[in-house]
């Protein structure tokens, strides 16, 4: 049986960890990726050797490629008559232009958060409802905080239950390299709830919550600290192993150096990973603490590639590779070298 196709569109901050992701699960091929421009995202996959073909939106920008030396392999729609599910990483607004082509073609998509939620059949998260998305033609991921979020409330959903959930969110302006915001010694602050509260109940609506975020003048990374009513009381330890038990999650400790934002940066970069990527989320350890049954924790949501398995998982969801959420997950983990026991 041939492995279902898989094609990137747009190959920036998301569709190029994309590309990295999709073309380390074994049961998948990744036919090509697709951009516009030749952007440094492009120009770096061309002086690192091609090693996925590039398919452009528009044919008549080709000779701007031609001079650079980067190779074409045709149009976007050349690559959509070879594609079974594209994962959409285009900018906010530009996907639901995209989708009438993939109707045409009869091409499965994923979409990014950027979207509208109504562009998808389900709006989805690999662990917290993939059974919703199986079959689907189109899903939309939620956030990068949202991801993160979701995977923290939903592991101590699953071992005690949860009622409600308080979030108050750390948020990075932008992504290292966007020179478009300016925000400068300032602390924004948005509006009570912010949306990950709202789509944490919409992929878990049997929780309530809210939230407060607070716009930084950082790049790396996102910090929420979390205060969730659990069902039934859990202790620190029982909570922090149902952490370490989910390969998406690490738990840490301030005591070992873990002490902000860039110290789990920099451990990233210090281990190998292609650009200082993180897939999972990090849990501080010092950061859990009680208020009689509540239980309050602090979580790191490393940006840039957080969402990365969850887009994967989307794959598996709508093509039925695995009908099951654990051997889904689990085979997107594997193949990406995530583990428990972190």
């Amino acid at each position: 049986m041939s492995k279902p196709r898989v094609a990137v569109v747009g190959y920036g901050t998301i569709g190029s960890r994309l590309a990295d992701g999709a073309a380390r699960q074994q049961d998948m091929e990744l036919v090509g990726v697709v951009d516009l421009a030749p952007t440094l995202p492009v120009r770096a996959l061309h002086e690192g050797g091609m090693p996925y073909r590039l398919f452009l939106v528009d044919p008549g920008r080709e000779p701007e490629f031609d001079a650079l030396g980067i190779p074409v392999s045709g149009s976007f729609d050349d690559l959509l008559a070879e594609t079974d599910v594209v994962l959409d990483a285009t900018p906010g607004g530009v996907g639901a232009k995209n989708k009438e082509l993939y109707v045409r073609h009869g091409v499965k998509a994923v979409f990014q958060a950027g979207e509208k939620n109504e562009i998808a059949d389900v709006f989805f998260h690999g662990y917290a409802n993939y059974e919703k998305g199986l079959g689907q033609n189109y899903l939309k991921l939620t956030s990068c905080n949202t991801t993160g979020l979701i995977r923290a409330v939903d592991a101590l959903d699953r071992a005690v239950g949860v009622e409600r959930t308080i979030i108050t969110i750390i948020r990075r302006v932008a992504d290292p390299g966007d020179t478009h915001r300016g925000y400068v010694d300032l602390l924004r602050v948005e509006p009570v709830p912010n949306h990950q509260a709202v789509d944490l109940m919409l992929i878990m609506p049997h929780v309530e919550a809210t939230g407060l975020l607070v716009h930084t003048p950082v790049t790396h990374g996102h910090i929420i600290n979390v205060l969730a009513t659990p069902k039934r009381s859990i202790s620190k330890e029982a909570l922090l192993d149902t952490f370490r038990e989910h390969p998406r999650i690490r738990v840490v400790r301030i005591a070992d150096g873990y002490n902000s934002n860039t110290s789990l940066f920099q451990y990233a970069r210090h281990l190998g990973n292609k650009r200082g990527d993180m897939y999972p989320i990090a849990v501080w350890d010092e950061c859990v603490g009680f208020s009689g049954k509540d239980v309050m924790f602090a979580i790191y949501i490393p940006q840039e590639a957080v969402t990365i398995p969850e887009t994967l998982d989307g794959v598996r969801a709508c093509l039925r590779m695995q009908t099951d959420r654990l051997e889904a997950v689990g085979l997107t983990n594997e193949y990406l070298g995530l583990e428990s026991g972190h």
